[in-house]
């Protein structure tokens, strides 16, 4: 048994014992990221979730939300299932659905300045840290507006003098942070930004479109490149191997009525095989080509499956380099 399922083990034998004591059990509080690590990883992945919870569920144990696309940081309670504790009613489910709240820019505390502070104080924080727009707060509660350039430079452009931030404020876009994260996208698409509220009503960051661009190119960013590969597997092979091959290399995986409806490790098998790499003539070694190969095909099962922490450095290096060998394959044969 691993580290990370023996001490599963041993929060289920210390709660049940509690209970057997006539007491209410003590749930483990800890973050996503230190539950992680209990096991020995740092990002999240399928196998990896998997494990955790076949874990949780082999020794009764529940966590009060879905560790696997929650924020790295945020705070869950490990606790037993309703039915190992004897407690009444089915054994509470996670909430899968993305929220706003589980970004890493909805978690950080924003700068921001007071309604009476001085214009200049304000836009001075604006200009140094590289900022479009910075809330105005009376506390960590308490939103009176945002502050842009674009509000300001109004205000001016009326020829009105203005000296406080109060005075050339906008109405803020608040949003609690159990909202979807598909309606979030259309607000910030529509404001430029939200401003994230937590459980306890205080202001807990700031998504700004460059938040969501940035989110968009390291989640996003992997399925086009595995679109490209694809797309560049499917013209390598198209008209160069008969239905039966292509059945072969496909196995029982699915139906095959031409190579475009070969999966990863449809393409992966036919060139594989010595006779058929031959048939293409490229001018390339096999084996280097199929470990590549190999190595996008796992890739590509973690990024299908919306890993939430993305891709780390190595796997996206692989994904852009082998998309770029591909082009580059393509231009030369089709020389």
């Amino acid at each position: 048994m691993d580290e990370g399922y023996q001490w599963l083990e041993s929060i289920a034998d210390r709660m049940k014992g509690e209970i057997a004591k006539g007491a209410a059990p003590e749930p483990v509080r800890l973050t996503v990221r230190q539950l992680l690590q209990r096991f020995g990883y740092e990002r999240r992945g399928d196998l990896i979730n998997n494990h955790i919870r076949n874990g949780m569920e082999k020794f009764g144990l529940r966590a009060d939300q879905d560790f696997t696309i929650a924020w790295l940081d945020a705070r869950i309670a490990i606790e037993l299932d309703a039915d190992a504790s004897g407690a009444p009613g089915p054994p509470r489910a996670s909430d899968p659905t993305r929220r706003v709240g589980q970004l890493d820019a909805a978690n950080r505390k924003p700068m921001s300045v007071k309604p009476d502070s001085l214009l200049m104080e304000a836009t001075t924080k604006m200009q140094m840290n590289g900022y479009s727009r910075l809330p105005v707060m009376r506390n960590e509660r308490d939103v009176s507006g945002m502050l842009t350039w674009k509000s300001i430079g109004a205000r001016f452009a009326l020829g009105l003098e203005r000296k406080h931030a109060r005075e050339c404020m906008e109405p803020a876009q608040v949003i609690p942070g159990d909202t979807r994260l598909f309606d979030a996208i259309s607000k910030v698409s529509e404001h430029g930004y939200v401003l994230v509220q937590a459980e306890d009503m205080t202001i807990a960051g700031i998504v700004t479109a460059t938040d969501l661009a940035h989110l968009f190119r390291e989640l996003a960013g992997p399925f086009l490149f595995i679109g490209e590969i694809e797309g560049h597997l499917r013209n390598l092979v198209h008209g160069k191997f008969t239905l039966d091959q292509l059945r072969k290399a496909s196995g029982d995986e699915q139906p095959i009525e031409g190579s475009a409806d070969l999966t990863f490790g449809g393409y992966k098998r036919l060139l594989e095989d010595k006779d058929n790499w031959e048939r293409l003539q490229l001018g390339i070694d096999r084996r280097e080509f199929i470990r590549h190969l190999d190595a996008v095909r796992a890739i590509r099962n973690e990024v299908m499956h919306f890993n939430p922490d993305g891709l780390d450095d190595d796997k996206r290096r692989t994904i852009r380099n082998a998309a770029r060998f591909f082009d580059q394959l393509a231009h030369l044969t089709a020389a």
